[in-house]
């Protein structure tokens, strides 16, 4: 028996870091949206009591490392599952990227592996269980658009956004999560208007949703990596309607509504950067 499921990117659309708490994380509140650029996850079940990872990926661990078999092996140790699973990882999202790729993969893994091992967990218990691999997790679960608070596991869903095109630009170099929460110093920096982003949303205003993007970490991140400013600049410069990191970075997202646009801002990218993609905003939800 197989199983494939589609693990997409997300982009955060606001991402704002209110606090830091007393078990060590930041209280976060997010806007965060799916889009067209998706892992490939590839289940087969196995009757032997193992866990096995492969991927054509260099990038990608096949041990507890890897995001994906901490999902599997949560769900095994959960319900005391004798049957085992060869996960198949088709990358296409970046790695490290601040696109919750690892997330996705751990989420798809999540609901492949309850219908694999006809466990019959519903898609909210699926979200609580995420939680506790990381923090996008539960998100990724459900997909779409979604405002989320706490470590980010809290999740309420939103409607989708219009349709737009999105062109991501990852430049070749790592960003430390932990590393850019070290710098980030909450006096004096950016805080975006989460309402008004969910108001936006709601009112399927597309210009509004431009006028508030916003992230806390940027500031940091843009501090320490030139090249994620230069790619902010070049997209201005091309004419997206709205230029925005996305996660921890390093990679930037530009949202544009006309296809020509879109196809300029990918061709004046393509000489400073490799990792270049038009997609277009998903923004639903996982019903099953």
């Amino acid at each position: 028996m197989q199983i494939l499921e589609k693990a997409p990117a997300k982009i955060n659309l606001s991402l704002d870091v209110l606090h830091k708490r007393d078990d060590g994380f930041h209280e976060v509140e997010m806007v965060m949206t799916t889009v067209d650029l998706a892992d490939r996850i590839e289940l087969t079940l196995l009757e032997e009591d193992t866990i096995r990872v492969e991927s054509e990926s260099r990038f990608v661990p096949n041990d507890e490392r890897n995001l994906a078999y901490r999902a599997a092996k949560l769900l095994k140790d959960t319900y005391d599952v004798k049957q085992g699973v060869r996960i198949f990882i088709e990358k296409n999202i970046p790695v490290a990227a601040g696109l919750a790729g690892g997330s996705s993969d751990a989420a798809a893994v999540l609901r492949g592996v309850n219908k694999l091992w006809d466990l019959n967990i519903d898609l909210d218990d699926l979200a609580d269980l995420g939680s506790q691999i990381g923090s996008d997790v539960s998100f990724c679960v459900y997909g779409g658009t979604a405002h989320a608070t706490g470590r980010g596991e809290k999740v309420t869903q939103l409607p989708a956004p219009p349709s737009c095109w999105v062109v991501l630009a990852k430049p070749p170099i790592g960003v430390s999560t932990q590393s850019v929460y070290q710098n980030l110093k909450l006096d004096g920096a950016i805080h975006p208007d989460t309402k008004a982003m969910i108001q936006a949303i709601q009112a399927h205003d597309f210009n509004s949703i431009c006028k508030e993007v916003g992230n806390t970490l940027e500031g940091v991140t843009l501090s320490l990596h030139k090249e994620v400013a230069q790619i902010k600049d070049q997209m201005r410069e091309a004419g997206a309607d709205a230029v925005l990191m996305s996660g921890s970075g390093p990679t930037v997202f530009s949202l544009v509504e006309q296809d020509a646009r879109a196809q300029r801002i990918y061709n004046s990218l393509k000489g400073f950067c490799n990792e270049v993609y038009i997609v277009r905003m998903l923004g639903y939800r996982e019903t099953t």
